[in-house]
């Protein structure tokens, strides 16, 4: 009697969709929200990067120097005056430095803190034909913290940085044509 009433429930098949659907929700949702965290990422660097070579263009032809008194302030509009929409751009860090040579770029490593945020040394855009380092940096917080852990390694965040070296236009003109 018993081996007849469980042979009758095993081959029982109501329900094996939702059974099946419930096993599967929780993986296809993390793959799902883990595409569009990833998404928001590129998104959110690639706009940094973007931000920042608009930004340098202006040092780049010296309009910077030769129009600022406070350069930073000035190259910080530059810079948020590109569309960014997923960024704060408060919390963008900058840091502009005048090197002597292309080859000082590898001496010129970005400085952190203990909480892993850069560090500016200020932002000194040199003058006509200089060579000029131009970085920025930006901690972008995880919207998503199941994923973001998963992500991040546990911080919740990722540190986008955008390094530009240039050297700008001859623009020092003594008035003759």
């Amino acid at each position: 009697m018993l081996g007849k009433l469980y042979r009758k429930w095993a081959r029982k098949d109501d329900g094996v969709t939702a059974v099946e659907f419930s096993l599967l929700l929780a993986p296809y949702m993390m793959l799902t929200l883990g595409i569009i965290e990833m998404s928001l990422m590129f998104t959110s660097a690639s706009l940094l990067e973007g931000a920042t070579n608009s930004a340098a263009r202006l040092i780049r032809t010296g309009q910077l120097q030769q129009s600022a008194s406070a350069p930073e302030e000035a190259f910080r509009d530059a810079l948020c005056s590109y569309k960014m929409a997923f960024l704060d751009c408060n919390d963008i860090q900058i840091e502009v430095q005048r090197l002597d040579s292309f080859g000082d770029f590898a001496s010129a490593a970005a400085q952190f803190d203990e909480d892993g945020n850069m560090v500016s040394r200020g932002v000194a855009p040199g003058g006509s034909s200089d060579r000029v380092l131009v970085r920025t940096a930006y901690r972008y917080h995880i919207m998503t913290p199941i994923v973001g852990s998963l992500l991040t390694g546990g911080s919740g965040s990722k540190l986008f940085m955008s390094t530009i070296v240039l050297q700008s236009e001859p623009y020092d003109f003594d008035g003759a044509v």
